[in-house]
């Protein structure tokens, strides 16, 4: 085996022992909360020593922010292409429903906590645990643009942000998922007649 291989292989490993870290920090945040976490019991839910997770997180809030980060990185929610953006809405919205609320749920618990103990902004530890990933719906308004259902530039960002800006809240306030009465009416009671009336 080359020194090359070699290379590749420790740092499989090295990613895969990471990914077992994270997975088993967000196991226990999800179990106990915030408050209760510590390194000695994220490392005992792992089966490693405490020393493994310090050469890679400085202390607890940066390893609970990884793992946040982490969980939503490894789930991430497939784009619809329904052909309509009523239908790319429904669709879109559903799959953050089914996928995405155990992440709010835990995140939104977990935020007072991080606040307190980073001293960091609310801004700043959404920036740290989501990045700047691109936004999903950028895409399905591109393709209702392309179709010729929207005109972006007529819409006030406020607009097309509104139906993941309610449910997030939605998530937040109830910290379960949304029941489909409710994702109906985001998008058929007040999303798309405002779509129509500024496309007038």
């Amino acid at each position: 085996m080359s020194v090359t291989e070699q290379l590749q292989r420790q740092r499989r490993r090295g990613e895969e022992l990471e990914a077992a870290l994270l997975e088993a920090a967000w196991e226990e945040l999800a179990e106990v909360g915030f408050a209760k976490l510590t390194m000695e019991s994220v490392a005992a839910r792992a089966r490693t020593g405490v020393a493994v997770l310090y050469r890679r997180w400085p202390n607890k809030d940066e390893l609970v922010m990884a793992a946040i980060q982490h969980y939503g990185t490894t789930r991430p929610v497939e784009i619809p292409d329904t052909g309509s953006l009523r239908g790319d809405l429904f669709a879109l919205l559903g799959a953050v429903n089914d996928t995405r609320s155990p992440l709010t749920v835990v995140a939104t618990a977990t935020f007072a906590g991080l606040l307190a103990s980073t001293g960091l902004t609310p801004a700043e530890v959404r920036t740290k645990i989501m990045g700047r990933r691109p936004f999903w719906s950028q895409e399905i308004f591109r393709r209702a643009r392309e179709r010729g259902e929207i005109d972006p530039d007529k819409l006030p960002a406020a607009v097309l942000s509104m139906p993941f800006d309610l449910m997030r809240l939605d998530l937040m306030m109830t910290l379960k998922p949304l029941p489909a009465d409710r994702i109906t009416a985001i998008v058929d009671d007040l999303f798309m007649p405002l779509v129509a009336t500024y496309q007038r």
